[in-house]
């Protein structure tokens, strides 16, 4: 019996651990905004909706003149929108509007985060656009960059959008789970965003954008994607950093965001 319960408390801590470790590595949310798009010349509004769960929301709301389309933008697992205006002003200059939100926990938006209210938090910028901003569920496009891509993808599979670009996006924590961390058991960690079996259900046009050096989340993560989605689909392959591949192969990814928009 003592042997039997010194097992079960190793394995509790070990537990444990894992899933610190875990949260860790996900999250990194900063609260400080230490710039706006108004240093970049930009119009913009900061707005702020409520989740399902009521947790309230902070946003940016950069609008184009003339534009036929509205990026909602969803940033990666770091800092927050005031550290996102390099892409900001890229997607501006194609002729867009852009709507970029703090997930919960980051910047001004209450809460902590977590993949269950990642969720919540685009569903609430999704439904602000139709009902407040009365755009068009098909004059929408969503965008998320690393774990923004997972969130983007959960919506799209549930909702009508007029297309999905996901920039760096990993298949699913199982997947990476085996690369990174393949003696532990994949069913241990909590987290899910399970994108490669979500992707398959999305009907809208899709661009997946993966760099080959990616030193974070591996290229082959991005061509699992890619080759587990549907029709209409285009892979967008840059070199660089995880976070630097959009200025270092600037040319080719404005070049490819231009053509998918237009395209829509």
């Amino acid at each position: 019996m003592k042997v039997a319960l010194k097992i079960a408390l190793i394995l509790l801590i070990f537990v444990v651990g894992v899933r610190w470790f875990e949260r860790r590595s996900i999250y990194y949310p900063t609260r400080r905004i230490e710039t706006d798009p108004s240093e970049r010349g930009l119009e913009y509004r900061e707005v702020h909706f409520n989740t399902s769960d009521n947790k309230k929301i902070s946003a940016w709301f950069i609008p184009k003149e003339g534009a036929r389309f509205t990026v909602l933008f969803s940033n990666g697992n770091a800092g927050n929108i005031s550290h996102r205006l390099d892409k900001i002003s890229t997607f501006h200059q194609l002729g867009v509007n852009v709507f970029i939100y703090d997930y919960r926990g980051y910047g001004k938006s209450q809460g902590f985060p977590s993949e269950a209210g990642l969720y919540k938090d685009i569903r609430g910028a999704y439904n602000y656009l139709l009902n407040e901003l009365e755009i068009p569920a098909k004059r929408i496009i969503l965008y998320g960059e690393s774990l923004g891509g997972a969130v983007a993808i959960d919506l799209a599979s549930q909702e009508l959008v007029g297309g999905l670009i996901t920039e760096g996006t990993f298949a699913s924590v199982k997947e990476m789970s085996r690369l990174i961390l393949p003696f532990i058991p994949s069913f241990i960690f909590a987290s899910r965003f399970d994108s490669l079996t979500k992707i398959k259900e999305v009907d809208s046009k899709k661009m997946i954008i993966h760099s080959k050096d990616d030193e974070i989340i591996p290229f082959s993560q991005g061509k699992s994607l890619f080759e587990a989605a549907k029709e209409p689909k285009t892979f967008l392959q840059l070199r660089g950093g995880h976070n630097t591949a959009f200025w270092q192969s600037a040319q080719d990814y404005k070049e490819g965001l231009k053509s998918f928009i237009e395209e829509l």
